[in-house]
Order: C-alpha cells, then sequence, then structure tokens
C-alpha cells in the first residue's frame, strides 16, 4: 500500500475547531470522489475522535490535538487523531457503549460512533501521554469510477 497524498494539522483543543476538522478532511478526501454518505461518514467519524480529544484529553487546559492522515494507491483514508493530554486509563472500558468519565451530559458513544462509520479503528493511549485514534476508511466510490 502506497501513501498518494498526505496532509498534517494541528489546533488548539477548542469547541470551534471541531469544526475546522470536519472541513479540512472533508477537502482532503474530496480526490477520491467519495459520496456524500461516504463524506459524511469520515466527517462523523473524524467529528468524534476530535470531540474526544478536545473534552477528555485536556479537560482543565487548552492543549493541541494533531491529524494526519493519507490516501493510499488502493483508496483507503487513514486518518490518525493524537493529543498529548492525560490519557485513557482503560482503553477497552472506554470503548464500551455509555462509558463516560464526563461529569457533564455526554453520552458515552464516541467510539461506537467511529466504528460505525470506519472500516477500522484503532486506539493506543498512555496515561500522561496522550491517546492516539486511527480511522480508516475505504472511499468504494473510487473504485466505482476507475471502472
Amino acid at each position: 500500500m502506497n501513501v498518494r497524498n498526505h496532509m498534517k494539522l494541528s489546533f488548539d483543543s477548542i469547541s470551534p475547531n471541531e469544526g475546522f476538522s470536519r472541513a479540512a478532511i472533508s477537502a482532503f478526501i474530496l480526490p477520491l470522489n467519495p459520496t456524500v454518505a461516504e463524506v459524511a461518514d469520515v466527517k462523523t467519524a473524524v467529528s468524534e475522535a476530535v470531540t474526544n480529544a478536545i473534552v477528555h484529553a485536556y479537560p482543565d487546559t487548552v492543549g493541541t490535538v494533531y491529524i494526519d492522515a493519507k490516501i493510499t494507491d488502493d483508496n483507503r483514508a487513514i486518518i490518525k487523531i493524537r493529543d498529548t493530554g492525560v490519557g485513557i486509563e482503560d482503553v477497552k472500558q472506554a470503548m464500551e457503549p455509555l462509558f463516560t468519565t464526563s461529569s457533564d451530559e455526554r453520552a458515552g458513544l464516541g467510539f461506537a460512533v467511529m466504528q460505525s462509520f470506519s472500516d477500522r479503528v484503532r486506539v493506543r493511549s498512555t496515561v500522561g501521554k496522550g491517546t492516539t485514534v486511527t480511522l480508516e476508511k475505504i472511499i468504494h466510490s473510487a473504485y466505482d469510477s476507475e471502472k
């Protein structure tokens, strides 16, 4: 699998940047000629990962969220959302639907949403050092346009 395109972003962990990340990743995958549904899937998954970083990684401060995205020659978008925040103590538990560490009205569905809109989700985290969420989505419409 060869990388056809690659981009990196970093931004403050503030709520307005969640929308920025959705727009940026949408623009990045457009050369794959995705369907509206495929764009919506990627935007939703990225939105959830970025929101998790904003809300949970830096609960009492503003930190930095990093996005590293690649498009491969097999029409796969691989998107890593990384923070250097507090980390996740138990990733398996955090990925359970309805689990949340937040005291506000969070539903605890972020990872479930990411999984339902991605072909693959991987989470690596170290307490005190941060978390990396890797989302993969095959853009099937790109295959259709090559025929």
